[in-house]
């Protein structure tokens, strides 16, 4: 084998790496996990070389490593993204720290993403609880002779959406009077 191919074969993977990973950053904002993952995949289907899993794993913590150094990959800063644009949605603390976790973001940042909601909110499952209620159309929102024959339909959506037992109960004992209020607020 020819030490100058070598090269060259090598630096072309690394361009094609970095040029793959500046185009996935245009269009996403993903996190460090999910770019290893996918510049991975597209070595092992787009590019097919020679070099094994490790080589190339090694030339993509590089790339990432220089990206975070300049300031344009940052898992701190897109856990606390997406904390926040789950909590619109409706998730519940426990449904976010999950998530974010399946993204592959490191436990310290999401502890930050989610005491930084704790600060900022008061009670942010219940109002997490009452989003989802709505969104739904579940619990309060569900005409008055329904609600009994729904009762463990509906805590069953709510425990699959990470809430626990108590808050649950007391969001569908709400009447439809007090929940509409609670939506004015929220």
């Amino acid at each position: 084998m020819n030490p100058t191919s070598n090269k060259s074969d090598f630096e072309d993977l690394t361009t094609n790496l970095k040029d793959m990973a500046y185009s996935y950053l245009e269009k996403y904002n993903p996190s460090k996990q999910q770019l290893k993952v996918y510049l991975l995949k597209k070595y092992l289907t787009k590019i097919k070389g020679s070099k094994s899993k490790r080589e190339v794993s090694l030339i993509i913590d590089k790339i990432i490593t220089n990206l975070e150094k300049n300031k344009i990959l940052n898992d701190e800063m897109y856990s606390d993204s997406k904390a926040r644009m789950y909590l619109r949605r409706g998730y519940s603390l426990n449904k976010i720290n999950q998530s974010l976790r399946n993204k592959g973001i490191e436990s310290k940042y999401i502890k930050q993403s989610l005491d930084k909601i704790k600060d900022n909110e008061i009670e942010p499952d219940f109002v997490s609880a009452i989003k989802l209620c709505k969104r739904r159309r579940i619990g309060p929102l569900r005409p008055q002779a329904n609600r009994e024959l729904y009762y463990k339909k509906d805590m069953g959506i709510l425990a699959r959406g990470g809430f626990n037992y108590e808050l649950s109960k007391r969001v569908l004992d709400l009447d439809a009077n007090e929940f509409n209020k609670f939506l004015k607020i929220v």
